[in-house]
């Protein structure tokens, strides 16, 4: 069993990140620019846009963050976005999700220009992505990808369980495990929480990627030897016992799970600092391209 490695091989891209912009330095160019746009004070959200921002400082981007109140209205969100699409210096942003209630997280998502939209979620970027057109890959499914790749996982003829069909991660995965190249040409079985039988699907497959957000919901019984796991389910669950009154796990039961697997991501440790990482390559990739159109 080998463990996928998501923070060295994130530390990785940002190390060939960090010694592109250097070069963008020395030649007077200017470096990426990242936004990004918080509204309210979610405690995770807080904590991934805050890991996002060092992110930046690591890799030689300038970064900003607008943060905005929790009573922010849908047309005042609107309006920063295009702020912030018409402002030729910043090359991506993003909104941080969750939103509001009182805000329509799918308008706002249409709202950012595709050319900056970084996190991948644009329908313009996700139909390309469909038809294996250039674009930008949603981080976390880009991150899972560079994971398999850089460790040379076979996925070609393969059976690619995913669990869960969010469009952020599932439906994405789904479709880039099916795609011509590599990482991908495997067979793909999409299954969700109406999916029955699901331990029956999860037992033939060679690959399985789980993105369900149910603390150790894949068990050993319900998969063979030697399979290829990617959890991408992070719960904080409460603990007593522990000195921050939870712990963190994914979808995964990785003390059992791992004693058959080939390939295993931990939890954390493993797809969530690919995430942020390909945030970074998704930023630099937009950089480029609204260079090359001038």
């Amino acid at each position: 069993m080998e463990i996928l490695d998501g923070k060295k091989i994130s530390n990785q891209i940002k190390d060939e990140i960090a010694a592109e912009v250097a070069k963008m330095k020395e030649n007077g160019e200017k470096v990426p620019h990242l936004a990004a746009i918080i509204v309210g004070n979610d405690g995770a959200s807080l904590t991934y846009v805050g890991s996002k921002v060092r992110s930046c400082k690591r890799v030689g981007f300038e970064s900003t963050l607008v943060q905005m109140p929790s009573t922010t209205s849908e047309v005042e969100l609107l309006k920063k976005i295009k702020e912030l699409n018409k402002n030729t210096d910043i090359d991506g942003f993003i909104v941080q999700l969750p939103l509001p209630d009182q805000i329509d997280t799918q308008k706002v998502i249409m709202a950012i220009d595709p050319d900056k939209d970084v996190d991948g979620f644009h329908p313009t970027n996700f139909g390309k992505m469909a038809l294996d057109m250039s674009t930008f890959i949603p981080a976390t499914p880009f991150g899972i990808l560079e994971l398999l790749e850089r460790y040379g996982v076979e996925t070609q003829g393969k059976h690619t369980v995913v669990i869960g069909r969010s469009h952020i991660v599932g439906r994405p995965m789904s479709i880039l495990m099916g795609r011509k190249g590599f990482p991908g040409n495997s067979t793909v079985t999409l299954t969700h929480s109406r999916t029955k039988n699901i331990t029956q699907i999860t037992s033939q497959a060679d690959i399985i990627i789980s993105a369900l957000g149910v603390p150790k919901f894949l068990k050993a019984e319900m998969v063979k030897d030697d399979v290829v796991i990617i959890d991408v389910g992070i719960t904080r669950v409460p603990d007593d016992t522990k000195e921050k009154g939870y712990y963190i796990t994914g979808d995964v039961d990785f003390e059992h799970v791992s004693k058959k697997a080939s390939y295993i991501t931990p939890v954390p440790g493993g797809v969530g600092p690919m995430t942020i990482a390909m945030l970074m390559k998704n930023t630099l990739l937009a950089r480029e391209r609204h260079r090359s159109r001038k």
